[in-house]
């Protein structure tokens, strides 16, 4: 930040009228002030490795991890509550990430997990790998182990436990079959390319 005494033009007979702005931020130093935001004495802290949106907003108590990738338009609130992202974690466009003071319930994201378009992660875990399709919801202290894809639309009820290697689809979701080893070894590759997708988009030096 900087200090900065402007001339202001107060009108074609008054000259000009000197205005003291404190706190003047340059275009970019501000645009990062808006994304990345402190809440209360938490600030969130991004690996250096991770991708963050200029349009997304990350805010409070939120750490992500290495070679992440949050892309426009999402939102991560870490107010009365954490948010875990760990490494190689894509949250995709228009998906929002919140929490639950009472009773509690952090977010929690392993590693190796793609979250799809507009889906809505609110007080939950998922251990990762896994795929959160496009449109999902996943509710409080809702808990899927590794290896698990959330279909498209679909709704991860409150407090349900998904075992390990399961399709879950419906509203509310419901386990439709076993994952082939086809589309569990698709979930680590899905990670790998949004992990490359990011450097396309960060800054010569910041990877």
């Amino acid at each position: 930040m900087v200090f900065r005494i402007l001339p202001v033009l107060a009108g074609f007979t008054k000259g000009f009228t000197l205005l003291i702005l404190y706190g003047l931020m340059s275009g970019e130093e501000n645009a990062r002030y808006k994304m990345i935001r402190k809440y209360k004495n938490k600030r969130p802290v991004i690996d250096r490795s991770a991708y963050i949106d200029e349009s997304a907003r990350i805010i409070g108590d939120v750490v992500i991890g290495k070679e992440s990738s949050v892309w426009p338009n999402v939102v991560v609130r870490g107010d009365v509550n954490y948010i875990r992202i760990g490494d190689r974690t894509n949250i995709q466009d228009g998906t929002v990430v919140h929490v639950t003071k009472t009773p509690p319930a952090p977010t929690i994201l392993g590693d190796d997990i793609t979250v799809g378009h507009n889906v809505t992660l609110h007080g939950c875990r998922i251990d990762g790998p896994a795929l959160i399709g496009m449109g999902a919801t996943v509710m409080d202290n809702a808990h899927l182990a590794p290896n698990v894809i959330v279909g498209a639309g679909a709704l991860v009820s409150e407090g349900t436990k998904v075992e390990e290697g399961w399709l879950m689809l419906g509203i509310p979701a419901k386990p439709k079959r076993k994952l082939t080893e086809k589309e569990i070894a698709f979930l680590k590759k899905s990670a790998d390319n949004y992990v490359e997708y990011r450097i396309d988009y960060m800054e010569p030096g910041d990877e």
